[in-house]
């Protein structure tokens, strides 16, 4: 009964708008290399407009991805309007009003040093901050919006060069760095299109509920701890802060932030505490495997729940199996 009651959590049937973008996000790169291609492979000259000014979304569309992780679809929708809103100006402009468009290579450069800045300022919000993404996935989400920054950085001193080899040596060796950035472009991007997606939780649009007045920070702990402990919520390994806070009629930031206060962690530790002595239980009296184990426990992956283990437990979980039966 209780572990239907964690399952149940679950809302919604459709793609997150993060894995939705994150497509998109491929998509640009992948038509962006063929468009490119074209250009030093084969001469063809008529699309080179839009192999220009393609590159104008990669940072709205890496920025939105993330940050759909952190705000609502209305939230979401507003940041939207406004990052590929100013692409698609800055695309008509140019198209309209210049002619030389290598004058565009700098508007690009800024635009990707803009968005380190603000994939940055993101990421320094904690891993608390991705309200939307399940608790169990909300450091390694982190962990890659500094890969994402990386790859802007990559890219940035990537097509600078470029720039400036047309700029002193009219693009003489434009094909050569091209081939040699592109690989590990490529291979950074196949990560993200196979690591994302999977991570990224289906979540509800509402907005967060206005905070209880007079409820401090060791009030609103006991009230989440009242909840594992009574419906087992840990047990859903969909479960996210959003969530969790709709339960309690509080904000998100409200209860991870009394949790880190109350109890110095992150949320997504405080909820593996629960899931971790449910799965030390497990593992002393019933025979089933530990992945399986990691799964009735509210994890959804065996490697995360490895890590987790040894990070509380000082061993595996085969480890603490083993010297529980020879106690």
């Amino acid at each position: 009964m209780r572990r239907g009651r964690g399952a149940g959590l679950a809302v919604g049937t459709g793609n997150h708008p993060g894995e939705q973008l994150f497509s998109a996000l491929f998509v640009l790169c992948a038509v962006e290399a063929l468009l490119v291609g074209l250009r030093f492979g084969y001469g063809v000259e008529a699309l080179i407009p839009l192999q220009r000014t393609l590159p104008l979304f990669l940072g709205p569309l890496m920025y939105l991805g993330f940050a759909a992780m952190t705000v609502g679809k209305r939230g979401l929708l507003k940041r939207a309007l406004f990052h590929l809103g100013a692409p698609v100006l800055v695309m008509t402009l140019f198209w309209l009003l210049v002619e030389d468009l290598r004058h565009l290579d700098w508007v690009i450069s800024g635009s990707y040093l803009s968005y380190v800045i603000a994939l940055f300022q993101l990421w320094r919000k904690g891993p608390d901050a991705l309200i939307y993404a399940r608790i169990d996935v909300t450091r390694s989400l982190s962990s890659w919006i500094v890969r994402g920054m990386g790859l802007f950085v990559f890219i940035l001193v990537l097509d600078s060069a470029i720039a400036l080899d047309f700029a002193m040596n009219r693009g003489a060796n434009a094909t050569a760095l091209i081939s040699y950035g592109t690989v590990p472009l490529i291979l950074v991007l196949l990560a993200i299109v196979i690591a994302l997606p999977p991570m990224l939780a289906r979540s509800g649009s509402s907005a967060p509920p206005a905070p209880e007045s007079g409820t401090d920070d060791a009030q609103i702990e006991a009230k989440v701890r009242t909840l594992m402990d009574e419906d087992q919520l840990f047990l859903d390994p969909n479960l996210t802060v959003q969530r969790l806070a709709k339960r309690l009629h509080l904000p998100a930031r409200s209860v991870s932030g009394a949790i880190n206060r109350a109890r110095g962690m992150n949320v997504s530790q405080y909820v593996n505490e629960f899931r971790l002595a449910h799965a030390s239980d497990l593992l002393v009296t019933s025979g089933e495997s530990v992945t399986k184990i990691a799964e009735q426990s509210g994890f959804m992956a065996r490697s995360n729940f490895y890590r987790e283990f040894q990070r509380v437990y000082g061993q595996s979980p085969i480890e603490y199996r083993n010297a529980c039966q020879t106690e």
